[in-house]
Formats: structure tokens, C-alpha cells, sequence
């Protein structure tokens, strides 16, 4: 085999010349007939073009700042080509290229496909597949399997005109999914990997102008590449990025760096142009402003290579929260290129990551590609709506994770103002857990060196001028190696003005940062606190957001404003990968790994975003939305005025408006708007004027604060709330103030129906019917139904919860199940009763002990019940006993299930799920919602619903009118702290064996099961990272003491 060396932008890499022919021996041969370029580590592209900036070139000015690609000089391919799929590159039409369209077209094994598009998402193949780490083939780098290796065959036709002449025409993939050679009309034109980087071929002698033109692709579903792109994410495969034809004119513009250098000031730059031209020219070079005034021109002529140096004076700068742009314009005959410029400049000083000389604080998220219906194949609205989804909440910052992106995502992200932290096209998780040193496969390996310095040369040439590309990474979880140095080196050989990221080297020695994942809030602090440092530190990966969660977000967010050092972090991850997939019954789920019939794979995962699969928002998005809002309320002052923070990192909050009123139990203040001080600085404190007075407040009384956009934005209307507040001014009224005697002549009277059945009712009230044999309510009926019991199920205790992802994830879901928590029941030691004339009640006290089977552990319960003429006070003790005990209880409450409740009404934290560790997003007010609505269906199914922080829940019957009539069961708490309730029409039992939502649609109940908890474990991250935090664990060696009233 020869092989030739090319210089391509200061890079050599090694091309394989040597193409076997298709029949190289008819006496005998050698299958494959050499090393297939897939296979073959030397070859990473052929006859590629260098890699560049991405532009597109125009005719005229006007065309050219329309920013319209349909206006450009270049022809859009994507659209219905036709598609053979082979098992692999061995088998199938390996001469397709040499057939024709027609013959193809007309062919019935040849399949109308869409492209862009992943063709397992299309029906084609073994499907989709999904794993974390490993890899779903036999690991043997640089070599994939010959044999289990899908091959993808496209074919598709496009026509030129006469005036395309004496243009260069350039055939651009944006990306591919993971190698692939290209035909144009029999000619063999060239091969490139690298699934998520572009590739760009010159055709120009392989076209017709005035005739058919047929392209030919042949796609490999697996290469070498493909053990440095093993990515968290399905397996798919296909041309899933657009394909382009460009059409360059004999003089032509090749490449562009733009750099702004602001002055030490951070008031004048110099706009810095670094043009590449394939001949010689004179260009001239505009800048205009966003209102199209020309701002500076310069003419220069050259050829081959034109530097511009345009002095600009106090440019408004460019920031993610104000993301001004100017148009640049170059012009030649017959070629002009338009390029929006921000002004910025990013550095550490002192160690601190800045922008324009101040400190940022990222406040971000991991984002991979993705579509319910067409995988990584993302149509641009979809790509918009998620940016906007975005803004919206309060995010601005993207890490790439773990590719770089459509470009047009950077395109927004500069208009619309977004952070991007851009990472290679790199991970290979999977080479460590096959053991040895899983650096010396690929990260350390001198072999690997080129393939390493390609992702990184692509990412840097292609991003280069986006304002919103701040920081390079040199890829994802693949250790660390020589090979991650010279990427560092040669990005630095291109780029001085960014930083380098790369969490695997954690050291820093090739990272101008230092990063972590899933660090804890106390090892996160402890960097923060280190005296000795002259690097940032940033959370690369935290709050891992998979199920319901994640949980103690604030104290991160706190700890990133507390400490200069910290640059804030990257939830993982923006939203689920769910693919929309049917049951063989037609009913359509989110599926996930192993829904496919695939194996290996990592199950439930994928799921792990803080929006559905849908990319709608999931309560963990509202909960982060709340954690980083930039203003915060702080708290109330003695003379009445409430201090608020300013969180943002560039503007003040003279942008926003701010409306206020007070919300209590049973009453409520209009209130009004509110002026915020003028210019308040980032990072700084301020008062707002609205003189709360609580002693003219009811009991439990809150102050709310919203804050508003004043005027609209691109990416939001004026109105759009950007954060609220809430203070409490007030205190509840204690559960005392609740236990009201009954009226002379209204007592309620006792009468054992049955040896161990006690009947208890009041001539105007409730009839209730006790169990004495288990130490449970079992009945109770309302004076207007008589005839219906409204408990479908006993009143008992609950330890348990149905685990969530997080659970499952950490030692406290698995102790959980390994200690029978989930089998614990009430087993009764003693009942007895008594009626108390004096006192108006009737009393009944169970000694319980709630035990599971196989343990000693237990928890030995003391329970009063008080029944008046019209409620039942409860009153527990419980003394956890035995050995083994759980390390924590997952709820402390009462459960049974309620008939006849459509809706629930209760004061407390609403109006969305809420948790103690995840619960600031939802406010303390008055709520009214359908007990449908309560239920968050997780597209795993597990515990959801909660509301915390709940002073009283009424649960209602359906029809019109309020009061105490129509009540199925009220629950009152007084002042107790952290009670809370959930009203679902599935057990815990279903929620935790169901592994989909079509199943638990299927155990859809009637009744309602109700949970009435004085205490709930809180989330925590631990499906990847922290678990529930020491001050949200519901410590199971704790006595307890409680109450509550029902009525």
C-alpha cells in the first residue's frame, strides 16, 4: 500500500493512494483486498479540502447581509434520496456507484430515505442502540468488525447551470455518522470520518453543467473513529447534517479568522481579519453596526493571504446577556462574504475566568443533539425552540457534550446571547473498563496522535469567529495521554485569545482550567477554598438530572457566587434521548435502551435531561430555572424594605420591573408595582422600597415578588418573568388552635359493632369505624352519603416511597430494599379506648410496630386518636428499635386511598411537585389542581406528585361550590414544618414495578391514593453524583413526635 503525506492547515496527515480494484484477482483473492479505509488508522480523509471556517459566499452586499442561504452561492442536496442497507461494506451493491440513478431509483431493495436523517430512526437496520461506556462491538482498536459493520448506500441526482462555470464547486458533508466514501458520476471523489466534524471535497472536474449529476455515498456504520466517539448517546448512523454544494467563483475567498482585541481598558479594540483569498484581489472590508451604519472600511489588495486591522472606538461589547452584534463585509468581484462580529475578550485575571474584564458565572447545561423521531438528525425549529427554552430559564451557558454542534446552534446562541463551552469530537469511555491502562489504546498512544489533533483542528478551524465560543474543550472521559497535549499545543498554535478545557487531565497540565464532574457540595468547596491557585475551577458535569430531581441545586448556585474561583457549571444534561417508539399494540412510549431489542445497553440512562424526550420542561428545569435566577430575593429588613441581589454578570436590573403582593391563609393583598434602584451593579446588593409591615398581616402571610421584562427581547415578550421572591412575614397558627371542642349535646359516642370493630359518631357529623384489630381507621362515612365509606383503604403508616432514579442510584434506594423497607407493615402489639365526656372526644390508642419480614428492626409507634363530633386528632410517637434499622426512611406519613376526589385544594408550596431539597421554585399560596394534575408522568416511572411545605390539603369531590358540604377528608398540620401530601391514582407497588408508562396506564386506579407525610426523604442526585444531602435525610434512628387533624 502507498501512502502519501498532505499538509493540511499546518497539520500533516497521512492519506492511503492505494484503492484496491474491485476484482483484484480472478485466479484468487484476499477479502478484503487491503485494509478498508474504516479500518485503516492512517487514513482519517482523502482528498478532503482543508478545513475551514464556515461561511457561505453571496453575489451581491444586500444578499450577502440578508444572511439568507437560499441567496448564497450554493445548492442545498438534503431533501429524499434513495438507500440500500447492507449488513456490511462485504455484502450488498459494493458497485452501486457504477449503476446509474435510474437503475436505482427503479430498484424495490432501493428505499426512499430522508436526508438528513439517522437511517435506524427510519426503519432501517438492527435499530437503535444505547450504552454509557461500553462499546457494542468486540473492542480490538484500531479495527471494528468486518462483518458486523451496517453499511448505508445513498444515491441521489442534482443539476447545475451554464452559470456555475469556472466556479469551484464544493461538495460539503456537515456531518456523517461515522465514515463514508463519495462518488459523482463514477468518479471516486474521496473518504472522510469523523461523524460529527464536516468534510468538504472539490468536485469541480467530476460535474456536468448542463446534464444529470449523480452522487453516490456509501456510509459505514462503524470505523476506527468510531473508539473515540463513544459517546453517552445512541449508536446511530447515517448523513444526519445537511449537504451542500458550494460554489466558489474563480476568485474566491477560502478562509476567514476574525479576532476583537479590546485595549487593557475594555473600551477601544481593534478588529483583527486574517483572510485567505486562492489568488490575488482587492477586498474591501466594512463594518457595520446593528442598525447598518458603516462603523469603519478599509481596502487592501493581496494575494493569497490579506491581514486587516480596523481600529474601532468604544464598540459595544458583546456578553451572553448583551450579545450586540456587527455585520462584517468583505467584498471582491463577485464574491462577498458577510460574518457577524462580537466584541469581547476572554482571560483569567488573578486566576478568575473573565469576559471584558469581569467575572462570569457559568450557568449551564450539557446539550447533545437530539430528537424524539429523527435522533441526532435536529431540524433547525426544533434546535431554536430548544435555545429559547433556554433563555427563558434562565440558562446561559451550553456545554457541547461531547461534539461540536450544528453550527447553526453557535449562529444562534451569538444572536440570541448563550455562553458555549465547545468540545471536541471526542470520548472512549469504553477502552477502560476492558482492562489494562485504557490510556495506552488510543489517549497515549503516539498512533493515535493525528486522529487526536483532527477533532481538535476541526472543531477550532470551523468555530473559530463565533463571539459565543469562549472555551475550547479537548473532548470527554478519555483519560489522558500525550495525545491530549498536542491537541492542547496545536489549538494554542491557532488560538491564544480562548481557554482550554478538558476535565480527564486533572491536573491541569493541558487545561487552562480545572474541572470536575459530579463533585459534592463539600469537595467543590474545599477546591473553592484552596489558598494556593491560579486556575478556575468549573463543575464540567453536576446535579445529574435523571428522573425526578435533582435535588439541592441552590447550595451549588450559592457556592458559585460565594467563591471567586468557581466558574459555576453544567448540569447534566438539557433533556432526555428518549426515542418515540409503539407497543405492539400501537400504544406510543419514549423508548430507552433495551427497547430495541438492543444488547448490550445502560436501560434507563438516556433519560437523564431536565426536559422529557419531548424537550418540554420537566419540574427539575423549573427547579433549575428558580436556582439561577439573577436576582434573588434575600429577605426582609427590620424597617420593612426587602434586600435583593444582583446575580447577573454585566447589566444592571434596570431592564426588569417588579410587582408585589401578599398571599396568607384565607387572605390576601393586591399590592402593586415596585421601583428597583436605578444601576445596580453586578454582584451587588440593593433594597427595594415596600415598607411590609407583618403585624397588619394574617397568620402565615407571605410577600411574593415577580420580576418582569420591561420590554421585549428575541427571545421573550415583554412580561416574561425572569424571578420571584418570596418572604415570609408571618407565622402559622399552631396545630392547637385547631382542636376545637365539640358543642354540648354533639359528643360523639362509641359502639363496638363487631368484638374488634369500634363505630364512632356525633349526631351532625362523621361516622368512623375503627379496626381494633389492626390498629386502623377503616371506615368513614359523611352525614349526606351515609352508605359511603370514602376509604377505600385503611389508614396506615408509611415508611416508603416508590424509588425514583435517584433512589435507585445511591445506597440509600438500594439499603432501602436491602433492609425490606418497601415490605415494612404495621403489626399491632395494643389497642384500647375510651370515651371522655368531659373532654368531648372519643380516644383510642394503638401501640404498633412497623416491621418487615426477615429483620428485627422496627419502628414501635404510639398512636392517639381523639374523634370529636366533626374531626380526628392524631397524635404519634415513634422509636426506632432493633438492629439493621434502614439508614434513613424514605417517608414518615399516613397512606390510604380515597373514593369520589377529582380535585385537591390545599396552602403550602404549589403549584408543581415539590421536595425539600426540590422546592424553591414552587411558591407558599393557595392551590387548586385536579388530582390528574398533580401526577408527573416520568417517562420512567417512578415516585412524583409530592407538595411539601403544606399547612392544609382538602381533598374534593367534582362538581361546583366549596365548603365543608362537599369535603371528602381535609388534613391539617398547624405550624409543622415540611408536611406534605400527594394525591396519585397509582400505589407505590405499581410506580415501582412498571418500567413504562404505558404499563402504569394500565393499573390507572379509581380511587385516589393519598399520602399524608409529617416528614419526606429528600432526592439528592445520586443516580450519578451526590446522594440526598446529610440536612435532607430523614435519619431513620431518630425518634419522632407529630400530629395532624383530619376532618
Amino acid at each position: 500500500m502507498s501512502s502519501s503525506w498532505t499538509d493540511t492547515s499546518g497539520l500533516f496527515v497521512r492519506q492511503n493512494t492505494d484503492i484496491a480494484p474491485e476484482n483484484a484477482n480472478t485466479a484468487g483473492s484476499i477479502i478484503p483486498a487491503s485494509v478498508p479505509d474504516w479500518n485503516n488508522l492512517n487514513v482519517i480523509h482523502r482528498n478532503t479540502l482543508p478545513p475551514r471556517s464556515h461561511f457561505f459566499l453571496y453575489e451581491t452586499a444586500e444578499d450577502a447581509l440578508s444572511r439568507d442561504v437560499s441567496r448564497s452561492k450554493s445548492q442545498l442536496l438534503s431533501g429524499k434520496w434513495r438507500f440500500h442497507l447492507s449488513p456490511s461494506p462485504l455484502e450488498g451493491p459494493s458497485d452501486f456507484y457504477a449503476r446509474g440513478y435510474t437503475a436505482l431509483a427503479s430498484a424495490p431493495d432501493w428505499k426512499p430515505i430522508d436526508v438528513p436523517g439517522m437511517w435506524q430512526c427510519q426503519g432501517f437496520g438492527k435499530g437503535p442502540q444505547y450504552t454509557n461506556i461500553n462499546f457494542p462491538f468486540p473492542v480490538d482498536p484500531p479495527r471494528v468488525p468486518i462483518d458486523d459493520n451496517e453499511c448505508g448506500r445513498y444515491v441521489t441526482q442534482f443539476f447545475l447551470s451554464p452559470g456555475d462555470e469556472d466556479h469551484q464547486l464544493r461538495l460539503r458533508f456537515e456531518g456523517v455518522d461515522s465514515a463514508f466514501t463519495v462518488w459523482v458520476n463514477d468518479y471516486e471523489v474521496g473518504y472522510s470520518q469523523g461523524s460529527r466534524n464536516p468534510s468538504e471535497f472539490d468536485i469541480t472536474n467530476y460535474v456536468n453543467l448542463e446534464a444529470r449529476n449523480v452522487l453516490y455515498v456509501e456510509v459505514y456504520q462503524r470505523c476506527n473513529g468510531s473508539y473515540i466517539e463513544d459517546q453517552d448517546q445512541w449508536w446511530l448512523s447515517g448523513i444526519f447534517r445537511d449537504v451542500w454544494i458550494h460554489k466558489f467563483p474563480k476568485t474566491h475567498f477560502e478562509d476567514l479568522h476574525i479576532q476583537t482585541i479590546l485595549d487593557d481598558d475594555y473600551k477601544d479594540a481593534t478588529l483583527a481579519v486574517d483572510l485567505k483569498i486562492n489568488g490575488a484581489a482587492e477586498v474591501t472590508l466594512r463594518l457595520l453596526d446593528a442598525d447598518g451604519n458603516q462603523v469603519g472600511r478599509k481596502v487592501k489588495a493581496g494575494e493569497g493571504s490579506i491581514t486587516f486591522e480596523l481600529p474601532t472606538s468604544s464598540p459595544c461589547k458583546w456578553t451572553a446577556e448583551t450579545p450586540y452584534l456587527y455585520s462584517l463585509l468583505l467584498e471582491s468581484s463577485g464574491c462577498v462574504l458577510a460574518e457577524r462580529v462580537g466584541f469581547r475578550r476572554t482571560e483569567l485575571i488573578d486566576g478568575v475566568w473573565s469576559v471584558n474584564g469581569q467575572p462570569v458565572k457559568l450557568r449551564g447545561v450539557n446539550r447533545h443533539e437530539h430528537h424524539p423521531d429523527s435522533g441526532r438528525a435536529v431540524p433547525y425549529e426544533w434546535l431554536k425552540r430548544d435555545l429559547l427554552l433556554m433563555k427563558t430559564h434562565n440558562i446561559n451557558a451550553i456545554r457541547t457534550s461531547h461534539y461540536i454542534n450544528d453550527v447553526r446552534l453557535y449562529e444562534l446562541a451569538d444572536e440570541l446571547g448563550l455562553w458555549i463551552l465547545d468540545e471536541c469530537d471526542l470520548e472512549c469511555h469504553g477502552l477502560f473498563v476492558v482492562g489494562g491502562d485504557g490510556d495506552k489504546f488510543t489517549s497515549d498512544n503516539p498512533d493515535w496522535e493525528d486522529s487526536y489533533i483532527d477533532r481538535a483542528r476541526q472543531m477550532v478551524m470551523r468555530d473559530f469567529n463565533r463571539p459565543s465560543v469562549i472555551l475550547w474543550s479537548l473532548g470527554n472521559e478519555s483519560g489522558y495521554g500525550r495525545n491530549h497535549d498536542a491537541m492542547y499545543q496545536f489549538i494554542k498554535s491557532l488560538d491564544r485569545s480562548r481557554l482550554i478545557h478538558y476535565e480527564g487531565d486533572w491536573n491541569a497540565k493541558s487545561a487552562d482550567i480545572v474541572s470536575r464532574m459530579y463533585h459534592s457540595i463539600g469537595d467543590t468547596e474545599q477546591y473553592a477554598k484552596d489558598r494556593n491557585w491560579n486556575k478556575p475551577v468549573v463543575l464540567c458535569e453536576y446535579v445529574h438530572a435523571m428522573g425526578n430531581g435533582p435535588g439541592a441545586i441552590k447550595e451549588y448556585i450559592d457556592l458559585f457566587y460565594q467563591y471567586p474561583r468557581l466558574m459555576g457549571g453544567f448540569v447534566w444534561e438539557w433533556a432526555n434521548h428518549g426515542l418515540r417508539t409503539n407497543t405492539k399494540d400501537g400504544e406510543e412510549y419514549m423508548g430507552y435502551g433495551g427497547d430495541f431489542g438492543d444488547d448490550p445497553n445502560d436501560y434507563n440512562f438516556v433519560l437523564d435531561g431536565l426536559c422529557f424526550s419531548n424537550h418540554t420542561p420537566t419540574p427539575g428545569l423549573i427547579e433549575y430555572k428558580k436556582a439561577i435566577e439573577p436576582v434573588q430575593t434575600l429577605g426582609a429588613e427590620d424597617d420593612g424594605r426587602v434586600r435583593i441581589v444582583n446575580r447577573y454578570d454585566f447589566v444592571s436590573l434596570d431592564h426588569l420591573r417588579c410587582r408585589w403582593w401578599v398571599v396568607a391563609d384565607g387572605a390576601s393583598v393586591t399590592g402593586g408595582f415596585v421601583g428597583i434602584p436605578k444601576g445596580i451593579k453586578p454582584h451587588t446588593e440593593a433594597l427595594v422600597e415596600i415598607k411590609v409591615q407583618p403585624n397588619f398581616y394574617a397568620a402565615d402571610s407571605h410577600l411574593n415578588l415577580e420580576f418582569t421584562l420591561a420590554t421585549s427581547t428575541n427571545w421573550a415578550e415583554a412580561g416574561h418573568i425572569v424571578a420571584t421572591g418570596q418572604v415570609q412575614l408571618t407565622q402559622p397558627l399552631n396545630i392547637r388552635s385547631l382542636q376545637l371542642r365539640a358543642p354540648p349535646g354533639n359528643h360523639p359516642t362509641a359502639t363496638l359493632t363487631k368484638p374488634t370493630v369500634l363505630s364512632i359518631a356525633s349526631p351532625n357529623g362523621p361516622r368512623w369505624d375503627f379496626d381494633l384489630a389492626i390498629g386502623a381507621l377503616r371506615a368513614w362515612t359523611h352525614p349526606c352519603s351515609p352508605d359511603i365509606n370514602i376509604l377505600t383503604e385503611p389508614l396506615r403508616f408509611a415508611l416508603y416511597r416508590a424509588r425514583t432514579d435517584n433512589d435507585r442510584g445511591c445506597d440509600f434506594g438500594r439499603n432501602w430494599i436491602d433492609r425490606r423497607l418497601n415490605q415494612a407493615q404495621g403489626h399491632l402489639v395494643e389497642a384500647s379506648w375510651s370515651s371522655k365526656p368531659d373532654e368531648g372526644v372519643v380516644e383510642i390508642v394503638v401501640k404498633d410496630r412497623i416491621a418487615p419480614p426477615v429483620f428485627n428492626w422496627s419502628l414501635e409507634t404510639t398512636t392517639t386518636y381523639r374523634f370529636t363530633d366533626s374531626a380526628v386528632h392524631i397524635h404519634v410517637h415513634a422509636k426506632p428499635a432493633g438492629n439493621l434499622l434502614p439508614r434513613a426512611w424514605a417517608r414518615f406519613g399516613l397512606v390510604t386511598a380515597v373514593r369520589g376526589c377529582t380535585d385537591v385544594k390545599w396552602f403550602g408550596r404549589g403549584p408543581g411537585e415539590s421536595y425539600r431539597d426540590k422546592k424553591m421554585s414552587q411558591a407558599v399560596g393557595l392551590w387548586k389542581r385536579p388530582v390528574d394534575e398533580l401526577f408527573t408522568d416520568y417517562e420512567f416511572p417512578q415516585d412524583s406528585g409530592n407538595r411539601t411545605d403544606a399547612r392544609w390539603v382538602e381533598f374534593l369531590p367534582g362538581g361546583e361550590g366549596n365548603g365543608d358540604d362537599r369535603r371528602v377528608v381535609r388534613a391539617r398540620w398547624g405550624a409543622f414544618e415540611g408536611a406534605s401530601f400527594q394525591a396519585l391514582k397509582y400505589s407505590d407497588r405499581d410506580l415501582d414495578e412498571c418500567k413504562h408508562p404505558y404499563e402504569l396506564h394500565k393499573r390507572r386506579r379509581e380511587d385516589t391514593v393519598v399520602h399524608l407525610d409529617w416528614m419526606h426523604h429528600g432526592l439528592g442526585t445520586g443516580s450519578c453524583g451526590p446522594e440526598t444531602l446529610p440536612a435532607y435525610t430523614l435519619d431513620a434512628g431518630k425518634d419522632i413526635d407529630v400530629e395532624v387533624v383530619l376532618d
